[in-house]
């Protein structure tokens, strides 16, 4: 499972940074899109794999944190899930406002010469 997870990471991260380096806005987004889903996959691994284990201490059980799963990367997580989809949503109205301007959606405003 933690070779799954470490491949993903990395493949969310390769394409991710892959995707930035690119002449082109919209790719840059999904590109940055990208790497923020590896960051919170790598958070929320951090908070241990565990599978089947409560998120709060039950008196029952006792207070050994081994039996429980850690709630703060799961809370981190989330808000920069909605952190991103808000980055997201700006960066792609400042996209189309960019290319309503400049007539194309290259990242320095013009097309390379050839």
């Amino acid at each position: 499972m933690e070779i799954i997870l470490a491949l993903a990471i990395g493949v969310l991260a390769g394409s991710g940074i892959w995707l930035i380096l690119r002449p082109r806005t919209f790719q840059v987004i999904m590109g940055l899109s990208l790497l923020s889903y590896a960051v919170n996959l790598f958070i929320f691994s951090m908070g241990r794999l565990s599978i089947g284990a409560a998120p709060i201490i039950q008196a029952s059980k006792g207070a050994d944190p081994n039996l429980y799963a850690d709630p703060v990367p799961q809370a981190l997580v989330l808000t920069a899930i909605v952190i991103g989809f808000a980055t997201t949503a700006l960066f792609l109205v400042v996209l189309l406002a960019a290319r309503g301007l400049g007539g194309n959606d290259h990242v320095d405003g013009r097309e390379a010469d050839l």
